[in-house]
């Protein structure tokens, strides 16, 4: 058990750290360990030591995007981990923006890499994905291609569904797909890595006229697709680059909150972005969580772009 010393000592530690006040330059605590405190804290403290040698030895992959990690992080330890944020990229923003027409150098000077969120209403105007995309078309597609092992190697979001996989998401029964009464509802996403499926899907939508002129489209595409009430939990992302996501169909509401050391300096807020509407965030920088709104079930497809 953790004594009530450690506790104390936790709590002075988290309150410095809020008040960027450097403890180690104070005067020593009157707090005073137990054994078993300092046996807890000795465990602690080769924890990161553990990580490093694990990275040593292994851990160049958990920044590849091209290999299979050895180890996989956890969220909660990635999030341990992470490096502190500036809270200048959320100070005073207490909404996301709606423009439309709008030029690239414009984009590019006031929201493509400051971290501001942003809606663009007329991104999707003439791509067909709007009238073609649906789970029985990413089924097709998919089942083409014969789930390749490239593409098996590809990501594969869950969230609170039972699906292991993305063969097993869209082998489930039309009932279900149509949110018949009794059946269960469902939210997935995933990466999409396979070439032939990539060339395919991009016949119908195009790089999102408002990107830099410079700027190039990550080569991975990003789909969510699900039905009301769902969508994905509370996180924050750990991907190299800001990304845009196009909402297909449907409507999701998305709810923006700041990183934990800016809760006092920044705001949480949040934007609906309907049928059409094209959404650019850092999910680096921006913790986020969606909600798919009523109505048809809701289809997103996005990238990163540099």
């Amino acid at each position: 058990m953790v004594s009530e010393n450690v506790k104390k000592l936790k709590a002075i530690i988290e309150k410095a750290s809020k008040s960027n006040i450097n403890i180690q330059r104070l005067p020593a605590i009157g707090i005073h360990l137990t054994p078993s405190d300092l046996s807890l804290f000795r465990l602690f403290s080769l924890i990161p030591i553990a990580i490093g040698v694990i990275a040593f030895l292994y851990g160049k992959s958990w920044i590849s995007d091209t290999k299979k990690c050895w180890i996989s992080l956890p969220d909660s330890l990635s999030h341990a981990f992470r490096p502190p944020e500036d809270c200048g990229f959320c100070r005073n923003i207490t909404q996301a923006d709606r423009v439309s027409n709008i030029s690239p150098k414009e984009f590019e000077k006031n929201y493509a890499y400051n971290a501001k969120p942003v809606v663009i209403t007329d991104a999707t105007i003439n791509w067909t994905a709007l009238d073609v995309f649906d789970f029985w078309y990413f089924k097709d597609v998919y089942e083409s291609s014969l789930f390749d092992s490239e593409q098996m190697n590809c990501q594969f979001f869950p969230y609170k569904t039972e699906f292991k996989s993305l063969r097993e998401a869209l082998s489930i029964p039309a009932e279900r797909v149509n949110y018949e009464v009794g059946t269960q509802p469902w939210y997935f996403g995933w990466s999409n890595c396979n070439y032939e499926v990539a060339r395919e899907l991009r016949k119908h939508y195009d790089r999102p006229y408002f990107l830099p002129d410079t700027s190039e489209n990550n080569a991975v595409d990003w789909l969510f697709m699900g039905g009301p009430g769902l969508g994905a939990h509370m996180h924050v992302d750990n991907v190299r680059l800001p990304s845009w996501q196009a909402q297909i169909k449907g409507a999701k509401e998305w709810i923006l909150a700041p990183p934990p050391e800016c809760y006092y300096e920044c705001s949480t807020f949040s934007i609906v972005v309907r049928t059409g509407d094209v959404i650019v965030l850092d999910t680096n920088k921006w913790y986020h969580k969606t909600i798919v709104l009523p109505g048809e079930i809701s289809i997103t497809i996005g990238a990163e772009y540099d």
